[in-house]
């Protein structure tokens, strides 16, 4: 199984709703980096994903997005041959 990061908050909703995802797609072991208790890791964020919100996720090198865009790959049958 692929490496999965996380960009995350303590408090964000769709950073809990992608963590349940990912666990029900098998992902035990979920890298969490959480950008409100250690403020240079959202400067390294945004730096990396060109983004500003949470989450953002990476399978392996692969940057995914926020939960839609994790959604929309389990939708169209992509993140399954991401994480194998």
């Amino acid at each position: 199984m692929s490496s999965v990061t996380m960009y995350s908050t303590q408090v964000c909703p769709y950073c809990v709703m992608a963590e349940k995802l990912l666990a029900k797609k098998g992902v035990a072991n979920l890298e969490k980096i959480l950008i409100d208790r250690d403020p240079a890791q959202r400067e390294v964020m945004m730096t990396r994903t060109g983004r500003r919100t949470v989450p953002q996720i990476y399978i392996g090198d692969t940057h995914i997005g926020g939960y839609d865009d994790l959604v929309a790959l389990d939708r169209a049958g992509k993140l399954d041959p991401l994480l194998a």
